[in-house]
This record gives C-alpha cells, sequence and structure tokens, in this order.
C-alpha cells in the first residue's frame, strides 16, 4: 500500500469499526404495545375550546396482571396550544392534561374508572363489568375544554399538539423504580400535531 493510500484506509477502517459499534449498541425497541392517535381535533364550545380525540391500545399481559393484584393505571392525555411568532419563539398558550385512572376491584370484581383534570375540582367516576369496557373511557374519551374562550384569539392560526401515555409518574415511588426499568410499562403514543383556526 502506498503511503498516500494508507490514511485513506485507516480513515474508512475507523469509520467503519464506528458504525458497526454504533448499531451495535444502539437499544432494542421497546417491547410494549403503542399508542395509535386516530383522530384528534378542537372544536369551539360556549364555554371554550374542546377536544375531540380517539386511541387505539391494547394491554399487555404485564400490565393486565398488575392490574388483578390491585394497582391502578393512569393514563394521561397532554395537549399543548402554541401561537407560532415569525420574530421571536414560539408562545405555549396553553398547557392542559387530563387523566384517567383504571383499578380493579377484588371484592367486587368489577373495574373503576375515575377521570382527573387539574383545573377541576371535581372527577368524573364509573364503574364497569370488564376491562375493555373501563377502557372505553380512556381510548375515546368524553370530549374535554382545553382552552378558554379567552385564550384564543378568533381568526389566529395555532399549533396543537396531542400524545396520551401511560403515566408512571402518579405510581408510589417505590413501584415508579420498577415501572421505569420494565418495557411492559412502556406505553405511550407520539406528539399528533395539527393546525387550528380559532373561531
Amino acid at each position: 500500500m502506498t503511503p498516500r493510500l494508507f490514511p485513506l484506509a485507516l480513515c474508512w477502517l475507523l469509520t467503519t469499526l464506528t458504525l458497526a459499534l454504533g448499531l451495535g449498541l444502539r437499544p432494542a425497541p421497546a417491547a410494549a404495545e403503542n399508542v395509535e392517535i386516530i383522530q384528534a381535533h378542537l372544536e369551539p364550545a360556549e364555554d371554550g375550546y374542546k377536544l375531540s380525540s380517539t386511541f387505539n391500545f391494547e394491554l399487555n399481559r404485564g400490565l393486565e396482571d398488575a392490574l388483578a393484584r390491585g394497582f391502578s393505571l393512569y393514563f394521561t392525555t397532554d395537549v399543548q396550544i402554541t401561537r407560532r411568532r415569525w420574530y421571536w419563539l414560539d408562545e405555549t398558550t396553553q398547557s392542559r392534561s387530563q387523566t384517567t385512572r383504571i383499578s380493579y376491584d377484588l371484592l367486587a370484581r368489577r373495574y373503576n374508572a375515575a377521570i382527573y383534570q387539574p383545573s377541576s375540582t371535581g372527577r368524573l367516576q364509573q364503574n364497569f363489568p370488564t376491562l375493555d369496557d373501563a377502557l372505553s373511557l380512556v381510548r375515546r374519551p368524553s370530549r374535554w375544554i382545553v382552552a378558554e374562550r379567552s385564550v384564543l384569539k378568533p381568526g389566529e392560526t395555532y399549533l396543537v399538539g396531542v400524545r396520551m401515555r401511560l403515566d408512571l409518574a402518579q405510581l408510589s415511588k417505590p413501584f415508579q423504580v420498577h415501572a421505569l426499568n420494565n418495557s411492559d410499562w412502556r406505553l405511550s403514543s407520539d406528539w399528533k400535531y395539527f393546525n387550528y383556526k380559532a373561531e
């Protein structure tokens, strides 16, 4: 090999090794199921702007077993409404979350679903005979207010982001460590974005 070609060959070898090691060290995909956002849009109402959304997901065996052992599952839907500004950073106009807690009553042999909103003092609570019925409140939630009328300016276009996730922060501290290291508990959607022109 000529002296001129040696640095090129060495550079090629180092690049190949770096790529190979990088691919080898890449973490394996999470085994948990993903949440799919089927649809999400805002609807104007007298008391504000409501989110209409539909999600699709299934619980894996690990999460079903946790419910059967008395653990509660918390599903949180996050909404961010941003107004774009050409002269500065985008402005986060509104940020809201709604959490649905699913639990199983071992004595009554029924499932319980409770909906919490940080901006509201009340909560909606219902009992269901099957897990699938209880999860319907998570998959097809009722429309809920994500912004008051005074927050969005009519005629302005906003970027709305929506995601839904299994909220591990709601679990007890000792169990959070277990859940964070267990792929069964990785259940989340990606952010879904859409534009909305306020009415």
